[in-house]
């Protein structure tokens, strides 16, 4: 029998929390026929025993290679049989039947494309990655001003954190996040899944990005919540931020040309140089810390290339 919806996990050395996220998936489901499939990204810890012993009605999937974020959710939603996807980071936990109400909003608003909820940290406060605002050149120009860590949340300079909304409402947005975005079968087919190029971060704004030129509208469900710790997935918040601004030149070099292009890649580097230099002196560098900062500045001749591009030295890596 196809399930209303197939809930796509990826795992990496996930066992200290994907019990939860597995047992709130579970214990949350009210009327919605669900598919629960893992993947697991060759984790070191025991991983796939815990699943194996713990939730024999998870459809575990192992590769025996670490494939990546995107494309080991395109892994698992192959192996899909149901109306929608819905990709579920591991260290989440469902709240309120967040499951349900999020596939009977998709249904009661059709021609999105994609639907996203509205993520809590542990304490029940909001955690607000549960979506952005599409990248431009002018967010880009803003976060190389340094003007994004100045004036965090504001609406005109520093547009991607669509100001100081609380996620508690219903809205078109530019990006909805991998840790829990929900799509039609129908739809995650027509865009062939995620962009495989992104090995991890990124992946998500790319979806959003060529899901809107294809004349969809990303839309948040407000009501559909879950809890959210950012981070537990990476192996160290450096590693992580490597990661994420490798992703973020991928999506300049994948989605603008000429000019547009080589401006985007400017300011991802003379933000982080800004940053760095900044932490340097004493005078901080913003949510990151500056560690980080300086970290990736020394190494932007690498993630300025992105993903995918080796072989090409970008002419602001240095």
């Amino acid at each position: 029998m196809k399930a209303d919806v197939a809930i796509v996990i990826v795992s990496y050395n996930s066992a200290e929390f994907i019990g939860d996220c597995l047992e709130s998936v579970f214990a949350q489901r009210d009327h919605v026929n669900q598919q629960v499939i893992v993947v697991d990204n060759a984790s070191k810890d025991n991983t796939v025993e815990f699943i194996r012993e713990n939730f024999p009605e998870v459809e575990l999937l192992v590769p025996g290679k670490n494939l990546g974020f995107a494309k080991g959710v395109n892994y698992g939603a192959a192996h899909a049989d149901a109306e929608f996807v819905l990709l579920l980071n591991p260290d989440t936990v469902i709240l309120n039947h967040a499951v349900d109400v999020i596939v009977d909003f998709a249904r009661k608003h059709p021609g999105h494309g994609l639907y996203g909820g509205r993520t809590l940290k542990p304490d029940g406060s909001l955690e607000p990655s549960s979506c952005w605002g599409e990248p431009t050149l002018w967010s880009m120009a803003m976060f190389g001003l340094g003007l994004t860590t100045l004036a965090p949340k504001n609406p005109l300079l520093d547009p991607e954190s669509l100001g100081s909304w609380k996620r508690d409402s219903v809205r078109e947005v530019g990006v909805i996040t991998g840790c829990f975005l929900l799509s039609p079968k129908t739809v995650w087919d027509e865009l062939g899944g995620m962009d495989e190029r992104y090995f991890m971060y990124g992946e998500d704004a790319d979806f959003a990005m060529r899901a809107r030129a294809a004349g969809y509208r990303p839309l948040l469900c407000p009501d559909a919540e879950l809890v959210h710790e950012v981070g537990l997935c990476s192996e160290t918040p450096v590693h992580k931020t490597l990661l994420l601004y490798r992703g973020k030149a991928s999506l300049v070099r994948t989605h603008w040309a000429g000019p547009a292009r080589w401006l985007g890649l400017f300011f991802l580097a003379a933000g982080t140089g800004l940053r760095a230099a900044l932490s340097g002196l004493g005078a901080g560098a913003g949510r990151d810390g500056g560690g980080r900062w300086q970290t990736l500045w020394r190494e932007r001749g690498t993630w300025l290339r992105g993903y995918g591009n080796e072989a090409e030295k970008s002419p602001v890596a240095g």
